[in-house]
Order: C-alpha cells, then sequence, then structure tokens
C-alpha cells in the first residue's frame, strides 16, 4: 500500500483514527500563523512565495519540536528558520549573466517605431490637446479618442453638426501650429 505524497490543505495531514504527534505543535500553528505569515511575507516578493516559505519553516520547526526546549520562544525559533530558508533558497537562484561587448538589442521592424518615441509623441499630443479651449478640447476628444462620429458629438454636446466641425477644423489647425508636437514629428 502506498501513501499519498501530496495532501489538499482541507484535508488532515495525520490520518483520521491517529491523534497528532504533537497536538501542541497543531494548536501553535493555528494560534500564530497570521503573524507567521506576515513575517514570511516580509521575505518574500509574493503571497504564494510566502505560504510556500512559512510552510517549510512551519515542517522543520516539526522535525525539531522535541528539541525545542522553551516552547515561549517558538516564534523566535520559527522566524529564524524562515529567515535562513529563504536565504538558502536566494544562495540556490541561479542567475544567468555573462559578459558581453555589445548589449543583445533587438533590430527594430521594417516601418515600427521605437516605443519610446511613439510614447513622446503621445505625450506631447495629449500636452497640446489640453492647451486647447474647453469646448474644443471636448469635441476632439468624442471625435477622436472616443471616436464618435460627428452627430454623435454633437448630440452628446448638444450643439449642431455643423458646430462640431467647424470646432474641430479650428481645433486641428490649432494642433498642427503646435510648437512642441512640431518637435516630436
Amino acid at each position: 500500500m502506498t501513501t499519498p505524497v501530496c495532501i489538499s490543505a482541507s484535508t488532515p495531514a495525520v490520518p483520521a483514527g491517529r491523534p497528532a504527534a504533537y497536538p501542541s505543535f497543531t494548536a501553535y500553528v493555528r494560534a500564530r500563523q497570521p503573524v507567521l505569515l506576515r513575517a514570511a511575507r516580509s521575505l518574500t516578493a509574493n503571497q504564494s512565495d510566502a505560504e510556500d516559505l512559512l510552510q517549510t519553516a512551519l515542517v522543520k520547526t516539526y522535525a525539531a519540536w522535541e528539541r525545542i526546549e522553551d516552547h515561549r520562544a517558538l516564534d523566535g525559533y520559527v522566524r529564524r528558520a524562515l529567515l535562513n530558508t529563504r536565504t538558502s533558497q536566494w544562495r540556490k537562484r541561479k542567475v544567468d549573466e555573462f559578459v558581453c561587448e555589445e548589449l543583445p538589442e533587438p533590430e527594430p521592424a521594417d516601418g515600427a517605431a521605437d516605443p519610446a518615441e511613439q510614447q513622446a509623441l503621445r505625450d506631447a499630443l495629449w500636452r497640446a490637446v489640453m492647451k486647447l479651449p474647453v469646448r474644443q478640447r471636448a469635441m476632439v476628444v468624442l471625435r477622436y479618442y472616443e471616436d464618435l462620429s460627428e452627430a454623435q458629438t454633437a448630440e452628446v454636446l448638444g450643439v449642431s453638426v455643423g458646430t462640431v466641425k467647424s470646432a474641430v477644423s479650428r481645433a486641428l489647425g490649432k494642433l498642427r501650429d503646435d510648437p512642441e508636437l512640431g518637435r516630436v514629428r
């Protein structure tokens, strides 16, 4: 008969007919788990790593339960186990770094602009739009950012379609003449 290696969290680690080897350990874990999990969380990058780290430290604590003389200092023992385990994990991590003459930069695809330049253009365009008068800005945003038709824009703002056409035309003229956008082009 084989014993299952992996046990779900809802399944007790000890079979139903058999008492836990250390009931005081079970009581300790139930009482102190939130505090210990916060300590583990402070040592790791995310919640699941913290849970794994705490589980490993508790396994080490369980294995040494009989050797621990002062059970009033258990938090310190588990914290030390957390720290030692995390340090061991950090030391064992594999880092693939090597020195090279030139940084390996991907070649830009034909017609693809540099993402930094695209972001600079978007930022400059948005700053130029923010310089427009409120009414023109609203029409440009509805028309081009929200992709509404001229009729829909007119309906939203409660103006005529002709007003939208003329205001957007003037706004686009101001944007074309904006010196900040001229530098980015």
